[in-house]
């Protein structure tokens, strides 16, 4: 018998919404697909599949409101979406584009996001380009500076660990002004996919449904998005949702090796009786649904908390990241023990569940840079109470 989890925190029409969402990918993303594209794509995404996503499903554009040219929906229902995509590893710039790339403008953009956000809804895809060569995926560590005045704005330097940059039509950039430090003078830049001055460098990715890229800008023409030099609030407030999305990922391909150690252990067979029925292989299932239900309430949590604009919403996206960012590994690495030596093969597909899930705990920060960031707003929160 399958695996059934109860939702606790879903409306019927989010249910209805996600088990739409689950037969889609099913049927259009099977893992045989997911495979079919890790070898012999070189954007790492399906174009038919992405076009299929965002013109029958609109999610390209869920969270996207409508007066911007999207569903107007909230990050409820694009955790939704991820999840799902994440469950099956869908080769989708899903999160690169609606995740990164929309709420990070949304967030920078104000009055003039819809010019912006339209084509994103459309289904053009877009990523965001900020970390540098040191690796700090802070804001504040960005030095590229934005050579110009007016709009005409041009940009040298490259951007790593980019995500979906193979196959974004536009690339949305962090630099900041010259002389300028740490949050001041940070602005957001659009540079269009066929700029003579950048080229697009594929890097190899330890997870092989989703390729890396370092973009290395020579003089590419930009263009600014919202006021130049003071987009670093809302470049903060895109990057903490888009933790917070992320997070829901991460719990759809942990609902997956959940579900798939369960299956292999009912169906599995050793002297006569399903491995299931032995008391060590029942305590690692307990454990898997421990960890899984530990970082989908972390998850849930975070984002119901950006949707109602909760004061505490950022502190709850690193409470969130700090939880999953250990817990997925951990539980692919104990489905794949569940598995025993067939879950190590290639044919197999633990090993990229694990692959996704290593990917994902340093992608926004690991669990110890979101442990370290939730001590520090707990003290200063602490502080000034105390003033």
């Amino acid at each position: 018998m399958a695996l059934e989890i109860a939702d606790h925190d879903l409306s019927e029409e989010q249910v209805a919404f996600r088990e739409i969402l689950r037969r889609f990918f099913e049927e259009a993303a099977p893992i045989s697909e997911v495979r079919r594209v890790m070898e012999e794509s070189g954007d790492g995404f399906d174009e038919k599949l992405w076009r299929r996503a965002s013109e029958d499903l609109g999610l390209a554009g869920l969270a996207i409101a409508e007066e911007d040219g999207g569903q107007g929906f909230g990050l409820k229902e694009l955790g939704l979406a991820l999840a799902e995509a994440g469950r099956c590893l869908a080769p989708l710039p899903l999160f690169a584009s609606a995740g990164l790339a929309a709420r990070s403008v949304a967030a920078v953009a104000g009055a003039e996001a819809g010019s912006w956000l339209g084509p994103i809804a459309e289904g053009r895809a877009a990523t965001l380009a900020w970390v540098e060569a040191g690796g700090d995926w802070d804001p504040a560590a960005v030095e590229m500076i934005a050579e110009g005045i007016g709009g005409e704005v041009r940009l040298t330097g490259a951007k790593h660990f980019v995500l979906g940059a193979q196959g974004a039509e536009r690339i949305f950039v962090v630099a900041r002004e010259a002389g300028s430090h740490c949050d001041e003078g940070l602005g957001l830049f659009c540079v269009e996919a066929g700029d003579p001055g950048l080229r697009i460098e594929a890097r190899e990715s330890f997870d092989l449904t989703r390729p890396l890229a370092t973009v290395v800008f020579e003089g590419a023409v930009a263009r600014a998005v919202g006021p130049r030099g003071g987009a670093a609030p809302g470049l903060r407030v895109g990057l903490d949702e888009a933790t917070a999305l992320l997070c829901a990922e991460m719990t759809g391909g942990m609902q997956k090796v959940l579900e798939v150690a369960v299956d292999y252990a009912a169906e599995r067979f050793q002297f006569s009786r399903p491995i299931g029925s032995f008391q060590a292989i029942k305590h690692k299932c307990a454990n898997l649904l421990i960890e899984f239900e530990a970082g989908r309430t972390a998850s849930n949590g975070a984002i119901v908390a950006f949707d109602d604009a909760d004061p505490e919403r950022f502190l709850l996206a690193s409470v969130a990241k700090a939880q999953c960012s250990p817990s997925y590994p951990r539980m692919a690495t104990e489905s794949g023990q569940i598995q025993g030596g067939v879950g190590y093969t290639w044919e197999y597909d633990a090993h990229l569940y694990f692959r996704r899930a290593l990917a994902c705990r340093g992608l926004l920060g690991d669990e110890g840079a979101h442990h370290d960031r939730v001590t520090r707003m707990v003290a200063r929160g602490s502080l000034e109470e105390r003033l």
